[in-house]
């Protein structure tokens, strides 16, 4: 408990020489508040001024010893939380890199049921890395608008879809199984469409674990460590599938193993770049935050109304996609809830 000048106390002894010391306050992971505590005709207060502080106590400071040690303990602490950002913006890429290598060890392509079934996974991490990881948090942050408290929500929610609809329209890209490309017309090899429209997919899923991170970082309440790397990790095991996906159909199409695997890991690269960025935006708009949490929402529904659900129910039917959508959203809905 930090004293405050409504709770100020007397000194039993008013006339002992006035003395100022410095408490470094540590909180919310990354944020030092210096607070300099004086006396001044018997009553203790503080202020964030040093020269302030100094004055009004005629000049005589002595700071605490446990300072330094503070000072030492708060330079590991940052370490920590930078290591904490970096390898969880990096794990839905280890994810893909992961999954890519399989053209190493896998001598036939996917059968189409089993590219139906991670198909499905994907959908339901997705899904429900969606509502609870970023759609909860964000309607919990706006509570304080009463009535009103679904607008952030909702506004950022169609506004990421919008986003990848835009990008949808704008980019040239080839979806899975497809042969007709979708978007401006180009010259650009079916290879390269393919990747281009793996690589759109991935971008809400750095922008969902980048704000959930810059939410962790600026100290909210409604999102811990543990959720944030709770939604790294499962953003990382439906990517595991996702990087075969793509590295195995170019290794049947005649790519080699090197360049299929090359392929399938740059997919991923756009994921901790979007990460990045997003971590960055939200730390200059704090207010934007719950726009930023269903904004990422928005793009990662877009991803699996558009993209695979499609996918997942081409040719004949089956229920394999549909149960594999079942399994992987109570997986993300376990890890949210067990470590967040």
């Amino acid at each position: 408990g930090i004293m405050s000048k409504k709770n100020s106390r007397k000194r039993q002894n008013s006339e002992k020489q006035p003395l100022v010391f410095t408490v470094l306050c540590y909180y919310r992971k990354n944020t030092v508040q210096k607070l300099f505590f004086f006396q001044k005709n018997g009553i203790i207060a503080y202020t964030l001024a040093a020269e302030h502080s100094a004055e009004m106590s005629g000049g005589y400071c002595i700071q605490i010893a446990v300072q330094t040690q503070e000072s030492k303990c708060l330079g590991k602490e940052r370490f920590m939380l930078d290591f904490e950002i970096i390898r969880g913006i990096l794990l839905p890429f280890a994810g893909t890199t992961l999954g890519a290598a399989c053209v190493f060890f896998m001598k036939k392509d996917l059968h189409e049921g089993v590219q139906r079934v991670l198909t499905g996974f994907a959908a339901g991490v997705m899904v429900a890395a969606s509502v609870w990881s970023l759609l909860i948090p964000a309607l919990e942050q706006s509570e304080h608008m009463g009535k009103w408290g679904f607008i952030p929500a909702a506004a950022g929610f169609l506004l990421g879809m919008g986003f990848l609809l835009l990008l949808d329209e704008l980019i040239p890209h080839l979806h899975m199984n497809s042969e007709e490309a979708e978007g401006p017309k180009t010259s650009l090899s079916k290879t390269t469409m393919l990747l281009l429209a793996v690589t759109l997919h991935n971008i809400p899923e750095g922008m969902a674990v980048g704000v959930v991170f810059a939410g962790w970082i600026q100290g909210n309440v409604d999102i811990s460590a543990m959720g944030a790397l709770a939604l790294a990790l499962g953003i990382a095991i439906q990517n595991f599938p996702e990087g075969a996906i793509i590295s195995m159909p170019l290794k049947a199409q005649g790519v080699s193993k090197g360049r299929s695997f090359l392929y399938g890991t740059l997919t991923g690269i756009v994921e901790p770049l979007a990460a990045f960025f997003t971590i960055l935006a939200a730390g200059l708009v704090v207010p934007a935050l719950p726009y930023l949490l269903s904004f990422a929402a928005g793009a990662m529904i877009y991803v699996v109304v558009e993209e695979l659900i499609p996918e997942m129910a081409e040719g004949e039917h089956s229920n394999a996609g549909t149960i594999a959508f079942a399994v992987g959203f109570v997986v993300m809905m376990v890890l949210d809830v067990a470590l967040g």
